[in-house]
């Protein structure tokens, strides 16, 4: 097996970051990013639309990123370099569809820090009314960017205090809503949670997952820490179905509690702060406010830290390439870290958190179209490069199970709302015209040929 350095250097690069994480790092990294609590914050927004079955939902959530993750283990396994699917298409397909994969998967990372930011800032209004939700925004602005420029091994640290402390709060919930259910609280242990034969219908059950991916979105994002990574070119795809795993059966079991805790899914006060209302109808109020308080602090520090490392090292890859500004590729001689990508993105942010800071579902609609076209990228790199390139005959690994993700992705998205299609294809279409105006340029640098 080909070392990673050696395979940077065979690819045209040298090694720039610093290689320290382990499997164990990666996985950690990952839960952060999707947050093992994630459905505290969106729960009526799959539920609803699941018509109670939210359990499945997740479930079916889980099955379709499964087969993304197979695709992304096996294109990290060739391709160890930062730069996530733009790194990926560009050397599975050609260097036009890279560049375009790049660009769409930047409308899911570069905007998902401020979603993460605008979510949390709005929540702290119920607790702390007397201070603007933008205020908030640039305090987890500021915290993030210091973290993430002070190095990788930094937020490695920070991430396990984070995943700590949100596992005891759903565990908490785990115990009080268990505790609740088998004392009369809703009504019992049923398998309404996954299946509700009169509400069964396909379509609605996908309009949910379209909704709860963007609680999944970050196990890809893994692969962005490839350059940082010890062990071989297998841990980043192991890190990344390790995390996915066990995110996926945290999904599944609490929204499963939560939904046997209040059946009447039509009946919340606010869809806003569903959870809490079932939070509170078993732990009173210490529960409500700590699981406030869990979704706060997890969606504007511990996820939007990890997001915020993710875009940057995918903003490094492109501006390695030319494909973005080269300032961009510029990294801390002490810190060994992509720090102007990670300046860019607070600027970003701040602009971003202001403009949208009362409309978290645009921001939300954005960065699922951006992060599901993505994957679908994934899917048919994988096919053409171990296939038509490399002549695989495993057709399992390398033409059925990408296949089977491919169209379970592009059936996600086309049920996606119409407003997130139609501002990801005006973003599809602006990236085309700057790739054109880029080749036609005359500073511009032509990427290495790659195939």
């Amino acid at each position: 097996m080909q070392q990673p350095d050696n395979m940077l250097e065979k690819m045209g690069y040298h090694q720039q970051l610093d290689r320290r994480l382990t499997l164990k790092d990666l996985v950690v990294y990952g839960l952060v990013f999707m947050t093992p609590i994630a459905p505290f914050g969106i729960y009526a927004s799959v539920v609803i639309p699941a018509k109670g079955m939210v359990a499945l939902a997740y479930l079916i959530g889980v099955i379709a990123m499964f087969f993304t993750a197979l695709s992304y283990g096996q294109m990290s396994q060739a391709f160890p370099v930062a730069g996530s699917v733009y790194a990926y298409a560009q050397r599975g397909i050609n260097k036009h569809v890279g560049f375009l994969a790049g660009w769409m998967i930047l409308l899911d990372y570069v905007f998902v820090p401020a979603l993460l930011y605008v979510i949390a800032a709005n929540s702290l209004r119920t607790l702390v009314p007397g201070i603007p939700p933008y205020a908030w925004v640039v305090a987890f602005i500021i915290i993030n960017t210091v973290i993430n420029i002070r190095g990788i091994e930094f937020t490695n640290r920070a991430n396990f205090i984070f995943l700590g402390l949100e596992l005891v709060v759903l565990l908490i919930f785990l115990v009080c809503g268990t505790y609740g259910v088998m004392h009369g609280v809703g009504d019992g242990f049923t398998i309404k949670p996954f299946y509700i034969a009169k509400n069964f219908n396909l379509n609605f059950v996908f309009t949910a997952v379209s909704v709860c991916v963007l609680n999944f979105l970050g196990f890809d994002a893994i692969s962005t820490l490839a350059e940082e990574t010890k062990g071989g070119n297998k841990v980043v795809g192991r890190g990344i179905m390790l995390a996915l795993f066990v995110v996926g059966l945290l999904f599944i079991v609490q929204t499963y509690i939560a939904a046997l805790l209040h059946p009447d899914y039509t009946s919340f006060k606010n869809a806003d702060t569903a959870f809490y209302e079932i939070a509170f109808s078993v732990g009173g109020r210490p529960l409500e406010i700590m699981t406030i308080l869990a979704t706060i602090f997890s969606w504007g520090i511990a996820n939007s830290m990890v997001a915020q490392a993710a875009i940057s090292r995918i903003l490094f890859g492109m501006a390695r390439d030319h494909n973005l500004p080269t300032i961009l590729a510029k990294v801390h001689p002490k810190y060994k870290t992509p720090y102007a990508a990670n300046i860019l993105v607070c600027i970003v942010s701040l602009v971003v958190g202001a403009i949208f800071v009362n409309q978290a579902n645009v921001l939300s609609a954005l960065v699922n179209f951006g992060a599901l076209v993505s994957f679908c990228v994934i899917h048919v790199s994988v096919v053409n490069y171990y296939l038509r390139i490399q002549h695989s005959k495993n057709y399992l690994k390398h033409l059925v199970s990408p296949l089977i993700g491919f169209i379970i992705i592009a059936y996600v998205l086309l049920n996606m709302d119409t407003l997130a299609k139609i501002i990801g294809c005006t973003w599809f279409v602006i990236g085309i015209f700057y790739y054109l105006i880029m080749l036609h340029t005359k500073d511009s640098i032509e990427l290495k040929d790659l195939e």
